[in-house]
């Protein structure tokens, strides 16, 4: 299967590209700077952003699906909601069969009718980017393309590769302790495992320990 990554020298989206390479899978990585990207097997590079869909649409059409990773600067972070709607824009003109989005928490619920962003614990300095990952979400619900998007646990960072988690729907996966968390790499794992075997074709997920 061949896949366009977007986002892979960030910090999820190079475990992400570690998982698909690590599995067989032929990557073409659009980056803004290829040196940033060592060459291995299975990886080809090309310079780009998303920030036109013309181009986007010529970066990943003939790709069996596309995967984006983007992290928007923290200064302007409700860029991501534009950039999404680019994404699925140029999917549709590509007729890519899928795209997977790395997703937030915040939008995830933890009570009937509360997510987590609405809660009075939510830190304020995290609310314009889990703001941003909710219109993100939006976005794609509103679109008529074959999307999935998996949402983290609330603290979301590099560590382990276990294999080892759970998975929801719309709602924060947390422990008997009410913490929620899951490691980048095992996110990753999530994330290609529902490449593989699509279980959440134009929907939501979530996954954490």
């Amino acid at each position: 299967m061949n896949v366009v990554l977007y986002g892979g020298t960030g910090k999820a989206g190079s475990r992400i590209l570690n998982e698909l390479l690590s599995r067989g899978y032929q990557v073409k990585a659009v980056v803004r700077d290829a040196a940033k990207l060592p060459q291995r097997g299975g990886l080809t590079t090309e310079p780009g952003d998303l920030s036109d869909v013309d181009a986007i649409t010529r970066a990943i059409r003939g790709t069996d699906a596309v995967i984006s990773a983007y992290a928007p600067p923290m200064d302007a972070v409700e860029e991501l909601v534009a950039v999404t709607k680019r994404l699925a824009d140029a999917v549709k003109n590509a007729t890519v069969p899928r795209l997977l989005v790395v997703g937030g928490a915040g939008s995830l619920e933890v009570s009937p009718n509360m997510e987590l962003v609405d809660t009075p614990s939510f830190p304020e300095a995290w609310k314009p980017i889990a703001f941003a990952h909710r219109g993100a979400l939006q976005v794609l619900k509103s679109s008529d393309i074959n999307w999935t998007y998996l949402s983290p646990g609330a603290f979301f960072e590099p560590g382990e590769h276990t294999g080892k988690f759970r998975l929801g729907k719309d709602n924060l996966i947390a422990d008997e302790n009410g913490n929620s968390r899951i490691s980048m790499e095992d996110y990753a794992i999530a994330l290609v495992d529902e490449l593989e075997k699509p279980e959440h074709l134009c929907q939501r997920f979530s996954v954490g320990y």
